[in-house]
């Protein structure tokens, strides 16, 4: 067998480690959400002590459902659009590119740090229209060379927290700007999210700071000239929420009686 990568991170990057062994872990579950092969097998290529992440498959829920909603969302975009430009943004080691059928049409970008990047480049096969870019997210530099004379799609699933309010909205108006037309996607914690993540493990261990929260559209639609909001949802209140054990269920449904609890964290899909 060949030697495993050995893998040392620390910040941000460290935390998607955490957030692709809970993929990994769902794709052994009898009843997997999210079901990643990609995943499983990657980590058991990784030479990583996957117990600092601190994630078991009874609290990897929360990491799944999020990424079958937005899988679910990026399919509904290529269906519409078969010849569009994917922007995946802190893209981690997530398999998405992979996971998700993009049909022969549609130019893939996944961007995230190049210490990311790099791994990503030893650890996925390559594929025609499929290219791996290694640099901050915050960087204007990294939309040099994309094609922008299609409609395009901006994925950033576990990003906007970890920016600030400032390099956030500029992202997201650079890609409006860059581009034709096309949809936003990302998730988000709100302001009272961002303060209770001090209590996250995963957050604490790894040194990582996050820091923008949004309470809501109007935040998006004032930072943001020209967008238009498709759907703002609770995890609580998607699709794939109801994959959860009950017991997440039923604590889901007591959180959601209260808006600020409802709304902790966010699905936001907008278009331009």
């Amino acid at each position: 067998m060949p030697d495993k990568l050995p893998v040392d991170l620390s910040g941000a990057p460290q935390t998607m480690l955490a957030t692709f062994y809970a993929k990994a872990l769902d794709a052994d579950l009898p009843n997997a959400i999210l079901g990643d092969r990609f995943a499983k097998d990657i980590v058991e290529r990784i030479d990583y002590d996957w117990s600092k992440t601190t994630i078991t498959p009874a609290n990897s829920a929360s990491v799944t459902t999020r990424s079958a909603h937005f899988d679910r969302w990026t399919r509904q975009f290529l269906a519409a659009h078969p010849r569009a430009v994917v922007l995946h943004l802190g893209c981690g080691l997530d398999a998405r590119a992979f996971r998700v059928d993009t049909g022969p049409g549609v130019d893939w970008f996944d961007i995230d740090y190049p210490e990311v990047a790099s791994l990503r480049t030893q650890l996925y096969p390559h594929r025609d229209r499929y290219r791996v870019i290694g640099a901050s997210v915050a960087d204007a530099s990294w939309l040099s060379g994309i094609p922008s004379d299609r409609p395009t799609l901006m994925i950033a699933e576990g990003l906007t927290m970890y920016l600030t309010e400032s390099d956030g909205a500029a992202l997201l108006r650079r890609v409006v700007d860059g581009f034709p037309s096309g949809e936003l996607q990302f998730d988000a914690f709100s302001r009272l999210g961002i303060r209770s993540q001090v209590l996250n493990a995963v957050v604490r261990r790894s040194g990582a700071t996050l820091q923008w929260g949004i309470d809501g559209p109007d935040d998006i639609a004032e930072a943001v000239p020209g967008v238009r909001l498709l759907a703002w949802v609770s995890p609580f209140d998607s699709p794939t929420f109801r994959d959860v054990a009950w017991y997440y269920r039923a604590m889901g449904r007591a959180m959601a009686v209260l808006p600020s609890l409802r709304y902790i964290a966010q699905y936001h899909r907008w278009a331009f």
